[in-house]
């Protein structure tokens, strides 16, 4: 295997190149269509590779669901250039912007893009925080983990968490949330994930669980099975990547 070939030079190396059919190509177009898809796209899996190959669509389709696909393109992209920036809250508030520009909504004067929410919101179940309070609650979030010299998939999970509760946006918590997940990985060699429809279900009542009842099990076993199968992508592409095998339990009881 090449020396040097972790996933972060790769993912850097092949945008940079302008590589098409590689592992940037097929993350691109994975990452985009699994994050969007849970959240109610229409798109098909081939559509969205479609619009990342040509820039164009076939067949028929709603036209938020293109823009907001094309949107997270250019998220992911924007991911890659800033890897070792830190998360701070104009960092969110731009990943929200790159995620969210160009919709129809921003007609509605009600719809914030690139700023926090206007309106309180409970989201299957939970009281995310308060408008007033979520500037605060971000602050304290990110400085949290700002502090850390070295994050490992427990200490991503609970900070994808902690950011799901807040909900600080109207609209694209989840996925400015997985892209932020995205990010931490890559800058702590993490093995990076997304979150399919086989585990969507998983995906949610793992959140609530950690969120309601401090409950990490569920989630961070959905993690590490979508890490499995981001590590069979990373083999046959030849990309190397660290070798620390831990179950749920091993994480929870170095956190305990």
């Amino acid at each position: 295997m090449e020396k040097g070939r972790t996933l972060r030079n790769v993912l850097l190396l092949e945008k940079k190149r302008k590589i098409g059919g590689g592992i940037y190509h097929k993350m691109q177009v994975d990452f985009a269509y699994n994050s969007n898809h849970i959240e109610g796209s229409q798109l098909s899996h081939e559509q969205t590779r479609y619009i990342f190959e040509t820039h164009s669509i076939d067949g028929t389709a709603f036209v938020d669901d293109v823009i907001e696909t094309a949107n997270h393109f250019k998220c992911f992209d924007f991911v890659l250039d800033t890897i070792d920036m830190p998360i701070t809250e104009e960092y969110v508030k731009q990943l929200h912007r790159i995620l969210k520009s160009g919709f129809m909504a921003e007609q509605n004067p009600e719809v914030v893009v690139g700023e926090y929410k206007k309106y309180a919101s409970v989201v299957g179940g939970i009281i995310t925080a308060k408008p007033a309070d979520v500037p605060q609650q971000m602050a304290v979030l990110l400085q949290k983990y700002e502090t850390h010299s070295a994050l490992d998939l427990y200490d991503v999970a609970q900070f994808h968490v902690e950011f799901e509760k807040i909900h600080p946006f109207y609209d694209g918590n989840g996925r400015v949330g997985r892209l932020l997940l995205f990010k931490m990985c890559l800058a702590n060699a993490i093995v990076p994930f997304g979150i399919d429809e086989r585990h969507k279900m998983f995906y949610y009542m793992g959140l609530k669980e950690w969120q309601q009842e401090h409950q990490p099990n569920r989630l961070l076993d959905v993690f590490l099975s979508m890490q499995d199968d981001m590590k069979a992508v990373l083999d046959y592409f030849e990309i190397l990547y660290p070798h620390l095998e831990q179950t749920s339990r091993e994480l929870i009881a170095k956190h305990s």
